[in-house]
């Protein structure tokens, strides 16, 4: 099933035309499923997201009241991101703390930087493996899908701040680099997920190659910028396999996640060790039409979640 699903999804891509997840990728994707959402769930979303502390913040540039609630929708997507700035004076904690794991809403803060990726940890060349972590995206989003129905038990609290996050993290979970950890004889740490490893776009300065899969739907943008962007050869109008877009389960897209960092994250020149290498017109075609269908594909799978949840 995983084979099939990412055949599809390269069938897709690598015959369509070039074109992530800093702010313009997770608004994008955000944007997308909003378009989606079955009309009483979108009352219902926005009930929820009232209740996270940067709503007024969220809406403020809205021109109505139908526009405000697709602006929080949008920007809520990045919120998970915010937290890990000073402004919000949140925690940096550690996956191995016992709170690591918690779902306790709103009063929780921590910026739980593990819960923005699953690395599935392999090497090309038999380097030694580390054990994995105990708490990462896909322990925390299947928390979060469980609580998101009103009759879960859990209190709106508790649902708005897993909606905020699922907004974010089902975005993060197809970036393909937001699924692997490689290890090598000139990487024996770890890359954490590209981290380690530096490329040379056309642009010409040199960069991470993670930072690189991350920025390519674009950086900081407005919710009226991220649907400009996403309806003028952004995402909006990539099409999605019905079959794949009802795949539902994280650990399934972790898995096509990994699968595409090797053949295409990590293809060549990308190299075992940290050096950097100059990217191939090929290379950079290949990964801004992954990006985009992997995004596209993340709108889907995150509309009918919530649509499933809030129905």
């Amino acid at each position: 099933m995983r084979k099939w699903l990412l055949a599809g999804i390269l069938a897709t891509v690598l015959s369509g035309p070039a074109a992530a997840w800093w702010d313009g990728g997770h608004m994008q994707i955000a944007y997308v499923a909003y378009k989606h959402l079955d009309a009483p769930v979108k009352d219902k979303v926005d009930a929820l997201l009232r209740l996270n502390p940067d709503y007024a913040k969220w809406t403020a540039a809205a021109p109505d009241p139908n526009t405000a609630k697709l602006y929080a929708f949008i920007h809520a997507a990045t919120w998970a991101d915010d937290i890990k700035t000073k402004a919000y004076n949140y925690t940096r904690d550690k996956v191995t703390e016992p709170a690591a794991g918690q779902n306790i809403g709103y009063a929780d803060r921590n910026q739980h930087s593990f819960w923005h990726y699953k690395d599935v940890l392999y090497t090309p060349d038999g380097s030694p493996l580390p054990q994995p972590d105990p708490v990462d995206a896909v322990t925390q989003l299947k928390l979060m899908i469980r609580a998101l129905p009103p009759t879960s038990g859990a209190t709106d609290d508790v649902r708005s701040y897993d909606l905020v996050w699922m907004l974010h993290l089902v975005g993060d979970l197809h970036q393909p680099l937001h699924a692997v950890g490689r290890y090598t004889r000139e990487i024996p740490d770890g890359d954490a997920g590209g981290n380690a490893e530096s490329v040379i776009p056309a642009t010409g300065e040199s960069i991470a190659l993670h930072a690189y899969w991350d920025r390519i739907l674009g950086g900081y943008v407005s919710p009226a910028g991220a649907v400009f962007d996403a309806d003028n050869d952004g995402i909006a109008d990539i099409k999605v396999s019905p079959a794949a877009a009802q795949v539902v389960d994280p650990e399934a897209w972790v898995q096509e996640s990994f699968e595409v960092a090797k053949q295409f994250a990590y293809a060549p020149p990308v190299g075992n060790g940290p050096n950097a290498v100059l990217l191939t017109r090929d290379y950079e075609t290949n990964a801004r039409n992954i990006a985009r269908a992997q995004a596209a594909l993340a709108a889907a799978r995150l509309a009918n979640l919530i649509n499933a949840a809030l129905k």
